[in-house]
Parts: C-alpha cells; sequence; structure tokens
C-alpha cells in the first residue's frame, strides 16, 4: 500500500513552490495572449513567451491553469493536495503527448522541445509536490510522529 506523508514539516515551501509555478504559467499565458492576440487559435507561428513557443489556445490553456494551480496553493486542506497531483499528471502526460506529435501538423498547441521539457519538469515537481502537501487531523499526525521516532526505528538508523 502506497503511503502519502500527512502534515509533512516542509508543507509550506511546497506551497510556495507549486505557487510559484502557478505564478510563471499564468504570466506566461497573460503575455502569450497579448503577444498572439489576432492570430488564429491553433496557429503555428513563432511567437515565444518566457523561452516557450506558444499559439493563442496554448495561452489561453495556459491562463486558466495558471489559476487553477494558484487557487490550489493558496489553499491551506487537501483541495491543494488533489489539485496539484491531479495538475503534474496533466503536464506530464500532455508533454509525452505533445513530444510524440512535435514535427507534425497535430502539434496544435505548438510546442518546441523546450516546452516539452519545461512540461516534463513542472509535472514531475507538481507531481512532488502532490505526495507532500497533504493535511491530516493532529490525531493522525501525532501517529506518523510517534512511529517516525519509535525505539526500534531509531535502533536501525544508526
Amino acid at each position: 500500500m502506497a503511503h502519502i506523508p500527512v502534515n509533512h514539516p516542509a508543507r509550506p515551501i511546497y506551497r510556495v513552490l507549486s505557487g510559484a509555478i502557478g505564478l510563471y504559467i499564468l504570466v506566461f499565458g497573460v503575455w502569450g495572449v497579448a503577444q498572439t492576440a489576432g492570430e488564429s487559435l491553433f496557429g503555428r507561428g513563432s511567437h515565444w513567451v518566457l523561452g516557450l513557443r506558444t499559439n493563442l489556445a496554448f495561452s489561453i490553456a495556459s491562463v486558466v491553469f495558471g489559476a487553477f494551480l494558484l487557487i490550489g496553493a493558496s489553499r491551506r486542506t487537501n483541495l491543494g493536495h488533489y489539485m496539484n497531483l491531479t495538475a503534474g499528471v496533466v503536464f506530464l502526460v500532455t508533454s509525452i503527448l505533445m513530444m510524440s506529435v512535435l514535427q507534425t501538423e497535430a502539434n496544435f498547441l505548438n510546442f518546441s522541445m523546450s516546452t516539452v521539457i519545461v512540461s516534463m519538469i513542472f509535472g514531475l515537481v507538481l507531481l512532488g509536490t502532490g505526495l507532500y502537501d497533504k493535511i491530516g487531523t493532529s490525531d493522525h499526525a501525532e501517529a506518523q510522529r510517534n512511529h517516525r521516532y519509535h525505539p526500534v526505528a531509531d535502533m536501525h538508523r544508526r
């Protein structure tokens, strides 16, 4: 059975990290919409924003997804935990799918290899933050702390 830590001490750092990713994606999306306004939705032009190639559809999706991540990072409930896990999987799957169609006409989001790499990194970071920002009751946290600092566990750490 998988174990997802509850009430991890570095949880605030993970929320800040996912919020920073959300802010980057939101700024990228807003700037991309400004750059590609008036173009076709799925155009394959050469618009670059913050080091990533984009089109209007990808920029609009980035605005929505960046706002989604910022909302998740700002919540101090398990909603952020589930949002980060979901976003991490979405980023990883999207980057693999777009990499498979990179040099074809099916590249409707106008991805480049740098966009694929950044999407994979964001996906892995968001998946990691999603694994460590779960919140539980204080009783559950105490049980985990007792399990972590059990005398038998201390004996095996030496």
